[in-house]
C-alpha cells in the first residue's frame, strides 16, 4: 500500500475512534498503520492503551515492544539518548529476558554518561546471549571508561574469540594494551589494523586510537578519519541535507570585516550588534569546559576575545564538575549553554538559532566526541581545533566534515596540506593557546615526591599509552649511562606501573629507579615540576598540554619530531618558546642530546634559566598576541565564506 493510502486509512480509523473511543479493532489498526508509516511513538501510544485492556495478550505486548524498539533505535541514531533509554526500559518491563533490549539500553546509558548502569545491562545480556561478540565489545568500552582496564582487555579478547573480524574490538584492545604498557604482539596487531584501514573501508577504526599507534602514517590517519566519518555519520549527514539550516543573508552581510576596520555594517536586527557594528559569533563546542587540560589552555583566551568584534558562546555537553575552572569559563563566555541532554539534532538547532557563524569543535574524535553536531552543519563554518590532533576526514561527496583545521607552520608545513581534509588555517607562532593564570600550588619537598636526594631526575608526565618500547628502551639506556639518575613517570594505572617495572628489570634497571608520581590537582602537579631536571618526550604522540605545563615551570622538554600532527606538537611549542636546541629529529639524536644534557649540568642550567627568563615574553605564553592572531584568522575565514557565498549566489541568478 502506498504511503498516501496508508495515511488515508489511518485517518479513517482515527475518525472511527472519535465516534467510538472503545473500538479496539480501530485502535489495533491505528497502531499497525503507524508502524507501517514508521510513526513509532504514535504506534506505541495505541498499543499501550490496548495493553491496559488486554493485559495478557501476547500479540499486543509484542507489537508494543516492536514499536518501542524501533523508536529507541531511531532515537539513538538521532542522538536522543534519554528517549532511547526510556524506550528500552519500557520494552524490558514487558520482555525482561530480551538480550537485544538490554544491549540497546546499555548503549543509550553509556551515551548518557552512565557507565556503571550500562555495564550492568551488558552483563545481563551476556547471560542471555553468551556468544554475542558485540555485547562483550561494548562491555569492554564501559569497563575502559570505569578504569577497569584489565577487565576491558579481557572483554575485547572474548569478543574477538567469538568474532575475529570485529575490527573495532581489536582496535580498542590494542589501545588499552598501550595504556597498560603491554607491548607483546603490538607490532603485528598494528600492522593488521593499518591493513584494515587501507583495505576494509567499512571497519570502524577509532581515529584517536589509530593516531596513537606507532608506525601509522599521516596518509593512513587521513584515510582512517574518512572511513570513520562515512561509517559513523552517514545518517546525520543525510539529516543535515533535510534540515538545511539557514545561513546568514549575503544581501545584508555584504561588507566584510578586515583586520584594520572595526567591523561589518549590517541592517539585520537579528544579529547581535555593538554600536551598529555586526559582530562575528564564535561557538565553542566541547565536553571539557571543566577541570580538564583544555580549561588550562583556553580560559584566558576566551576572556581576552575582543567583544567589540566578536561574541563567544559555549555549547557544553560534558559534566558540570562545579569546580572553579568551570565557574571561570561560564563567566568568561558571553553565553554558556549546557546541551548535555540535547540530542545531536536539538543541539544543532540551538546552535543555529543562535546564528553562530563559526563553530569550533574543541573535542574532536576523542572519547566524549559529539562531532555529529557539527556534521549537521548548524553554522556556516566548521573548525577542528585543539582536542583532536589530526584531520577529521571527508564525507562521501568530497566535502570535509570540518572546513578548517587550526594549526601552525611547524605542525603543518605547506607541503603537508594534502594530508588534511580541512583547509589549513595557520596561526603565526603556535596552534596552542596558554593560560598564564594557571594555579600553582605550594612547592613540595623532594622527599614527599619520593625522589632521592642528589639524583638526576629524568621525567615524563605523559599518559602511559604514549610510551612506546623504542622510547622506553632509550630511557633505560640513559639510566644505565647516568649514575645516580631516576626516571619519574606519571602513575597512570596499576597495570602500566607493574609492566614498566618488569620491562626495566629486563634492562637491568632496579624497580626503585622508576618513581611513579600519583595523580593530584593541577596546581600541586605544576608545583612538583621543580624537582625534575629533564622532561623526556614521547613519539608518535608528543606531550601537548603536558609540554606547555613543563615549559611554564621552567623544565626543559626534549622532543623527537615525527611526521604526523600529534608527533610535531612539542616541536611547535618549543619553537614558539624559542627553544630549538631541545628539538631532535631522530631517535639517536634524541638519545645523544639527553645524555649530553644529563652529563653537562652547566648547559642544562643555562637552558632552564633561558626558559624562566623568557617565559613572560615568548610567543608561546603571549596570550594577548595569540588572541589577536586567532581573531584575524576567524575574520579571514568569515570573509572567505561571504565572498564565496556571494559569488555562488550571483552565479545562480
Amino acid at each position: 500500500m502506498q504511503s498516501t493510502s496508508l495515511e488515508q486509512a489511518l485517518k479513517d480509523y482515527q475518525q472511527a475512534l472519535l465516534r467510538n473511543p472503545k473500538d479496539t479493532v480501530a485502535q489495533i489498526n491505528c497502531g499497525n498503520l503507524c508502524v507501517e508509516l514508521k510513526r513509532y511513538e504514535e504506534a506505541a501510544g495505541y498499543f499501550r492503551r490496548l495493553m491496559r485492556i488486554f493485559k495478557t495478550n501476547l500479540d499486543i505486548r509484542n507489537a508494543l515492544c516492536y514499536a518501542l524498539q524501533e523508536l529507541g533505535n531511531e532515537s539513538h541514531a538521532q542522538g536522543r539518548y534519554v528517549t532511547a533509554e526510556a524506550c528500552f526500559e519500557e520494552a524490558l518491563a514487558n520482555q525482561p529476558t530480551n538480550a537485544a533490549y538490554l544491549y540497546n539500553l546499555g548503549n543509550a546509558q553509556r551515551e548518557l554518561g552512565k557507565p556503571k548502569e550500562a555495564a550492568l545491562q551488558y552483563q545481563k545480556a551476556i547471560k542471555l546471549s553468551p556468544n554475542d561478540a558485540d555485547i562483550y565489545n561494548n562491555l569492554g568500552n564501559v569497563q575502559r571508561e570505569l578504569g577497569q582496564l584489565d577487565l576491558a582487555i579481557a572483554s575485547y579478547q572474548k569478543a574477538l574469540e567469538l568474532n575475529p573480524n570485529l575490527y573495532h574490538a581489536k582496535v580498542h584492545m590494542v589501545h588499552q594494551k598501550q595504556h597498560i604498557c603491554d607491548w607483546q604482539g603490538l607490532d603485528a596487531d598494528i600492522l593488521t589494523i593499518r591493513d584494515w584501514v587501507k583495505n576494509v573501508l567499512q571497519a570502524q577504526i577509532s581515529p584517536f586510537a589509530f593516531l596513537a599507534m606507532p608506525t601509522t602514517t599521516a596518509e593512513e590517519q587521513k584515510l582512517c578519519a574518512n572511513n570513520w566519518v562515512n561509517n559513523r555519520y552517514a545518517t546525520l549527514i543525510e539529516q543535515a541535507e533535510v534540515l538545511n539550516f539557514q545561513k546568514p543573508s549575503i544581501q545584508i552581510c555584504h561588507s566584510v570585516l578586515d583586520t584594520e576596520s572595526s567591523g561589518l555594517e549590517s541592517l539585520d536586527t537579528d544579529f547581535h550588534r555593538y554600536d551598529g557594528v555586526r559582530k562575528i559569533r564564535i561557538g565553542y563546542l566541547s565536553a571539557d569546559f571543566r577541570l580538564h587540560p583544555l580549561a588550562f589552555l583556553i580560559s584566558e583566551l576566551i576572556e581576552l576575545h575582543d567583544r567589540n568584534r566578536f561574541e563567544v558562546v559555549a555549547f557544553s555537553y560534558g559534566v558540570n564538575d562545579k569546580t572553579n575552572a568551570r565557574a571561570r569559563l561560564e563567566k568568561a563566555f558571553d553565553e554558556f549553554h549546557d546541551i548535555r541532554n540535547y540530542s545531536e539534532i536539538d543541539a544543532a538547532k540551538k546552535i543555529n538559532e543562535f546564528q553562530v557563524d563559526i563553530l569550533v569543535d574543541l573535542t574532536g574524535f576523542t572519547q566524549t566526541s559529539r562531532s555529529g553536531i557539527a556534521a549537521l552543519r548548524p553554522a556556516p563554518i566548521n573548525v577542528n581545533w585543539l582536542g583532536f590532533p589530526g584531520t577529521m576526514g571527508t564525507i562521501s561527496n568530497d566535502r570535509p566534515l570540518f572546513d578548517y583545521i587550526l594549526s601552525d607552520s611547524f605542525i603543518t608545513p605547506p607541503d603537508a596540506a594534502s594530508l588534511y581534509a580541512e583547509q589549513l588555517a595557520v596561526l603565526p607562532h603556535c596552534y596552542q593557546p596558554n593560560d598564564r593564570k594557571r594555579p600553582i600550588g605550594k612547592q613540595p619537598s623532594r622527599e614527599s615526591c619520593n625522589l632521592p636526594e642528589g639524583a638526576f631526575v629524568f621525567c615524563c608526565f605523559n599518559q602511559s599509552f604514549k610510551i612506546t618500547p623504542e622510547f622506553f628502551n632509550v630511557w633505560m639506556r640513559l639510566l644505565n649511562a647516568v649514575p645516580n639518575s631516576v626516571l619519574w613517570l606519571l602513575d597512570s594505572n596499576t597495570w602500566a606501573k607493574q609492566n614498566l617495572i618488569n620491562q626495566a628489570a629486563k634492562n637491568n634497571i632496579a624497580a626503585e629507579r622508576l618513581i611513579f608520581a600519583p595523580r593530584m590537582s593541577i596546581a600541586d602537579h605544576l608545583a612538583r615540576h621543580i624537582h625534575a631536571d629533564l622532561f623526556l618526550d614521547t613519539s608518535p604522540y608528543n606531550a601537548h598540554t603536558t609540554c606547555s605545563d613543563a615549559l611554564w615551570m621552567g623544565l626543559p622538554v626534549l622532543t623527537c619530531v615525527g611526521d604526523t600532527f600529534a608527533a610535531r606538537v612539542a616541536g611547535s611549542l618549543l619553537t614558539a618558546a624559542d627553544m630549538p636546541e631541545l628539538i631532535t629529529y631522530s631517535l639517536q639524536d634524541y638519545e645523544n642530546k639527553a645524555l649530553y644534557l644529563a652529563s653537562n649540568s652547566t648547559e642544562l642550567e643555562k637552558i632552564k634559566q633561558k626558559l624562566l627568563a623568557t617565559k613572560q615574553t615568548s610567543a608561546l605564553f603571549d596570550t594577548n598576541q595569540f588572541a589577536q592572531s586567532l581573531e584575524k584568522v576567524y575574520e579571514s575565514m568569515w570573509q572567505q565564506y561571504l565572498t564565496t557565498s556571494e559569488t555562488s549566489n550571483k552565479a545562480t541568478k
